[in-house]
Parts: structure tokens; sequence; C-alpha cells
């Protein structure tokens, strides 16, 4: 039998955007194979020309993965209508997209790529991967304050119960707080739960890549090593297609 791929894996996998923003963009009618406009679910065969938004689509050989210092201000999307844009800011020699979001008023580690399957496996929050940041409140926070965040807070407006997380003070309106889901505006609304205000959030740490000493709108290539622990860590990852709900 003939080998084939779904047009929205092969795009993620060509490096134009993720598998979901593929299916908008196809239900759309921004995707033709062959001359005809793409539905959802067909299937890409070997020397069928796949075009874009009017542009030929090829497959990016080459696996890119970088680590991006987002500033406040810049918004996690590849949506060109949005004139703060990430990739736009970046501009990247070669087409990439955010791995999930970090809120334009939030700021720290963004990791960009690529790869579609990547970008399901870490966005998934069924795979428990960490995410961690520094958060500065408006006011001096409580032992009590920590052990209910740390325990799973309610959140009224969407409904949920916040997952078991670890958090620790780290100054007199400083803490440390480490998340396995990304929920909308997580972190705000758990402070806000409890009368606290986000003065300022930070992301340091994506799995076991780190933001370190990066400065704030650079970006640097993963490191081999690096790498090599990330796909350890997601082996075992489910790469379902999801719809994110990122902090």
């Amino acid at each position: 039998m003939e080998e084939s791929v779904r047009i929205n894996k092969y795009l993620s996998e060509a490096g134009v955007c993720s598998r979901r923003e593929a299916d908008r963009q196809i239900e759309a009618g921004n995707v033709t194979i062959n001359g005809r406009t793409a539905m959802m679910g067909d299937r890409v065969f070997a020397g069928e020309v796949v075009m874009y938004g009017g542009k030929k689509v090829s497959k990016e050989e080459e696996q890119i993965l970088i680590a991006v210092n987002k500033p406040a201000g810049i918004v996690c999307t590849a949506e060109k209508r949005e004139k703060d844009n990430i990739v736009d800011f970046i501009n990247y020699p070669k087409r990439i997209y955010p791995i999930g979001r970090l809120d334009k008023t939030s700021h720290g580690l963004l990791l960009m790529t690529n790869q579609g399957d990547l970008v399901n496996k870490m966005m998934r929050s069924g795979n428990y991967h960490e995410k961690e940041y520094i958060v500065k409140v408006n006011r001096e926070i409580t032992e009590d304050f920590l052990q209910k965040m740390a325990k799973g807070v309610y959140l009224q407006e969407l409904d949920v119960t916040t997952r078991p997380c670890r958090v620790e003070k780290v100054g007199r309106r400083v803490f440390r707080i480490i998340l396995t889901q990304g929920l909308n505006r997580q972190i705000r609304r758990m402070c806000e739960t409890f009368q606290y205000h986000v003065i300022d959030l930070k992301r340091v740490r994506i799995m076991n890549i780190r933001l370190g000493d990066l400065k704030e709108g650079a970006y640097r290539k993963v490191t081999r090593q690096e790498w090599l622990e990330l796909q350890e860590q997601m082996k075992d990852s489910s790469n379902e297609t999801v719809i994110p709900k990122w902090q």
C-alpha cells in the first residue's frame, strides 16, 4: 500500500504550523492538495503538491528547537495579524512556531520549533510535564497561602480545581511554583483566589530546559544534551493533538 500522511500532520512536520492550527487553516480553505481545496482528514501521498496560503509546502529536514526569553508585551502566536507576534519578533530564518503559550504580560522561557509531534507531546497536560515559574505578588506571602496554593485551588471561572503542585517562598513577596498543567492564566487566577495580585510572572524552566542567563529578547538553540534529555523524558508521552489551555 502506498504510504501517505494526514494533511494536518504533513503541515506540522513541514514546520508550517501546529496540527491544531493546520486544522483551522484547512477548515478556512487555505490549504490545497494538487490544486484542490483540502478537506479535514485528507491524506498526502508522495509527489503531491501541497499549497498553504498560496505557497508551496516542502518538508523541512532540519529539526529546530530554540529557547527564547520572551519579553512582556510579545504575543505567543504565529498569526501575522497580531503586530506583536513572537514569530516576527524573533525573525528566525526558518519557519518555526511557539510550543504553547506564555501570557502577553508574562515573560521568560518559551520554546519554538518546527516539529508538530514535539508540540503535541509537550502541550498535552496528561503527560504531566513540569513548568517552573518565579512569581512576585503585591503583598507578603504567608505559609497559609503557600499551603493552599500547593494543595490545589478551585478556580470558579473555569470550574476546575488545579492539580497539587510545588510552591516555595523565595522572598518576602516572591515564590517559586512548579506546575504540570497549563490552564488559562492559571497562576494569576490561583493567586487572585486568595486576594494576591501578580506583579511579575517569569517562566524559568520547561521540563529539563532552563532559561538560565539568556538575555531578554534573545534566543539560543537547545543543546544536544538538552535535546537527548528531553527525548528521554518524552519517550512515554502521548502525541495526540490537544487543545491547549496554557498559562
